[in-house]
């Protein structure tokens, strides 16, 4: 399933939020008459900076940052902690919902949020999601309904579960070909030579249909059965050498076998529509004074 709008709120924000406070600490380091620019003979100060970061971006910011604070005063006053462990799981499906490793680390990239922040605002998300959740209640016939509306969703795909090693050059793939026929350690390899960022987890990609990897990559690894290895594959992103460890066959959902699943779904659709409620709610109780 798709990650929930309000998961990826809490992640995009942050990002932006960021730019905008470093942008507004450089600014504040400054004295107000300083110039910080000169266009021929006009000046551009400080204040200047200031005042144009601040009409811009600041009550949306400063919205976040009270908003942030909320949830931090509920979250202690309930005694509403998260630990490592889930936040590590919480991790792994945004990186599964992501299409694999590979990819996150490219969004994450492409974000300009550093691993640690991610875990800091799935932290946060995971807050709001136990301060929420006692709210929510969902039926036996909301089951079923979602069940008969969605079964053609619900069937599983032919799914593949892989490592690769990924290297610039067909050399590189051949002379690791050779070593994994010798008997080398096909995690070991991967930590050592791929250059993808599935590297410090041995190469593992999860579990993953077709259409989720590129044409080269997937006809490979779907052609592949348990334990074995491919020769090197060439794709836009380099050489793959592809391991597939496990297979799932196409199967039809059942009630009983889609539950589990639809209850999360129904319940984060639920959260998403209980969310602002239950921040209007919190901003009525909480004395918010704002001086911007």
């Amino acid at each position: 399933m798709e990650n929930s709008f309000l998961k990826n709120k809490v992640i995009i924000f942050v990002a932006i939020i960021l730019v905008i406070a470093a942008t507004l600490i450089v600014a504040l380091s400054l004295n107000n008459g300083e110039v910080i620019a000169k266009v021929g003979d006009s000046e551009i100060l400080k204040e200047d900076l200031y005042k144009t970061l601040v009409d811009r971006y600041g009550e949306q910011t400063l919205e976040n940052m009270i908003t942030d604070k909320i949830i931090d005063l509920e979250a202690a006053k309930l005694k509403v902690t998260v630990s490592d462990n889930e936040i590590k799981a919480e991790l792994d499906k945004v990186i599964q919902q992501s299409g694999g490793e590979e990819m996150f680390n490219l969004q994450l990239a492409y974000s300009g949020i550093t691993m640690e922040e991610m875990k800091q605002d799935l932290e946060r998300y995971l807050k709001i999601v136990k301060l929420i959740e006692p709210r929510i209640k969902i039926t036996d016939e909301e089951i079923i309904s979602y069940f008969e509306e969605n079964k053609a969703d619900l069937d599983q795909e032919e799914q593949v579960e892989a490592s690769h090693i990924l290297v610039e050059d067909e050399e590189t793939a051949k002379e690791i070909k050779k070593l994994l026929d010798e008997g080398g350690d096909f995690a070991a390899l991967a930590k050592e030579h791929s250059i993808d960022g599935s590297a410090s987890s041995g190469g593992e990609l999860g579990y993953f249909g077709r259409n989720r990897m590129v044409e080269e990559f997937e006809t490979a690894a779907f052609a592949l059965q348990p334990g074995q290895i491919s020769e090197p594959v060439k794709s836009q992103f380099g050489y793959h050498i592809i391991k597939v460890t496990d297979r799932k066959g196409a199967q039809e959902a059942t009630l009983e076998s889609s539950r589990e699943l639809i209850e999360e779904t129904l319940k984060e659709q639920r959260l998403n529509q209980e969310y602002s409620s239950w921040l209007s709610e919190m901003k009525e109780q909480y004395k918010i004074e704002k001086n911007l």
